[in-house]
């Protein structure tokens, strides 16, 4: 991103992009040439972020917690953006960084992706990952299972409820 922006004409030290440990975060959070920072990852390490920042004057996106979001725009490739989020979501169990768990789906898209999504789900060849086929291999520990089956469930549960609403709704005509 940030080779794209110099050359669409960006100004030199406009964006930077700087990799390092606690002593380069610490430096650039301290340093008065240093107006904003942004910061994506744990929680623990973006409040640190953000309270550091705060306290020398800097701008901050402490992004704590956050993962990578899809949006999908009405005229997306649906089967492609289908095949983005199987393997985002499902790949490597989904126990990687670059995961998509969250999927932001623009007009109509919804009503034409999710079945998409649930039935290329059904399909899926789970099984031993140092198999070549394999699409997701075995979730990797007891607390990531017990963790997905608690998304899984608190899913469920807000679509009840959030059903339960509209039909209320729907009863009242309000």
């Amino acid at each position: 991103m940030a080779k794209l922006l110099k050359e669409a004409g960006l100004p030199d030290s406009v964006f930077n992009v700087v990799q390092g440990d606690k002593v380069v975060v610490d430096a650039l959070l301290e340093h008065s040439d240093v107006r904003a920072i942004s910061f994506v990852g744990s929680t623990p390490i973006a409040n640190y972020i953000y309270e550091t920042g705060a306290k020398h004057g800097k701008r901050v996106q402490a992004l704590g917690g956050a993962k990578n979001h899809m949006l999908v725009m009405p005229d997306a490739d649906l089967e492609q953006a289908v095949d983005a989020l199987i393997g985002a979501g499902y790949g490597s169990a989904g126990e990687r960084c670059i995961a998509i768990s969250v999927a932001v789906l623009v007009g109509d898209v919804a009503d034409k992706i999710v079945p998409m999504l649930a039935e290329r789900a059904k399909t899926l060849k789970i099984k031993n990952g140092m198999e070549l086929d394999a699409e997701m291999g075995p979730i990797v520990t007891r607390q990531a299972l017990e963790r997905i089956e608690g998304y899984i469930a608190m899913g469920c549960r807000r679509r009840r409820e959030s059903r339960r609403r509209w039909s209320r709704l729907q009863g009242t005509g309000t």
